[in-house]
């Protein structure tokens, strides 16, 4: 119950230390021999600040960006989210429906991507973008404290919600994470090994690069697919908090524009890196989002 009574002092304190981080990566980025971001390495200070100088800055073998994208903050999201469970059951005598499927759902998600870890280091968090201000906030006070509203807001709202409606929006859950994981798993697959049993049927473009664009299974149905399963189950978590206010939603209202965002960006990258290759891909794989609409 602590978490839920000084939850706005643990926030502040979380965003207190990410300005110490940031400001200390991008001291250390200056050192000799630090590995830039071309993203972050504008000669801009505030926007070098905010985005990063450094791709992957470490402190003799640990790595901040890598342990900062899972641990702290997706850890701490389902601690926050247990946290707010006990809250409810301190005040009410009982843990709803709703806020159990949260904690499941969320909690699961969290599993989930603790024990894909090695995916994340093919996505562009990694690959591209630097460690600054940006991603150091996002992982330790952006993911906890506001993707855990909506056990927040079920501490002390019963939203109603029928055996029906809970047992659809688990549907939704499960339909997103089944779309999310398999389409994530099978692109990580690709790449490590493209003649594994596993993904050798697929079908690819062969880039002047010389690396291959999959359009077929999962990513011939849309190319960012993994982004429609994962907002998804964001639009199933909010969904447990019923129709009583609109911050719960917040979550899936934000995440859709980061995701149009980030297929924007993306597009934009992998025209400058891949030319006529990504024109060829994209009429062979001509949806973003949802198949045959999007």
């Amino acid at each position: 119950s602590a978490l839920y009574d000084q939850y706005l002092e643990l926030a502040v304190v979380s965003i207190v230390f990410s300005f110490i981080l940031s400001t200390y990566l991008y001291a250390k980025s200056f050192a000799p021999g630090a590995l830039l971001a071309k993203g972050g390495n504008t000669g801009n200070v505030i926007y070098d600040y905010f985005i990063g100088r450094e791709l992957n800055p470490r402190w003799g073998s640990f790595d901040w960006k890598c342990f900062c994208e899972l641990r702290p903050g997706l850890i701490g999201w389902a601690v926050l989210n247990f946290g707010m469970a006990a809250k409810q059951y301190e005040l009410h005598g009982h843990v709803s429906a709703p806020m159990a499927l949260v904690c499941l759902f969320q909690g699961f998600y969290v599993w989930d991507s603790l024990m894909m870890e090695r995916a994340i280091l093919t996505t562009m968090d990694i690959t591209t973008d630097g460690f600054g201000f940006m991603l150091a906030f996002g992982d330790l006070s952006w993911v906890p404290f506001i993707y855990s509203l909506q056990a927040r807001y079920l501490v002390d709202h019963d939203p109603g919600l029928s055996a029906l409606a809970l047992a659809a929006i688990t549907l939704l859950n499960f339909a997103g994470y089944t779309i999310f994981r398999m389409a994530n798993s099978e692109k990580d697959a690709f790449r490590r090994d493209p003649k594994s049993p596993a993904v050798a049927h697929l079908k690819f473009i062969n880039t002047k690069r010389g690396t291959r664009l999959l359009v077929s299974g999962w990513w011939g149905m849309a190319r960012k697919i993994n982004y429609t399963g994962d907002w998804m189950m964001g639009l199933a978590w909010c969904a447990l908090t019923g129709c009583g206010t609109v911050v719960t939603y917040f979550y899936a209202i934000y995440f859709a524009v980061l995701l149009v965002h980030r297929a924007g960006r993306d597009n934009h990258m992998c025209k400058e890196k891949y030319g006529d290759d990504w024109d060829k891909y994209k009429k062979a794989v001509p949806y973003v989002f949802i198949p045959g609409i999007y």
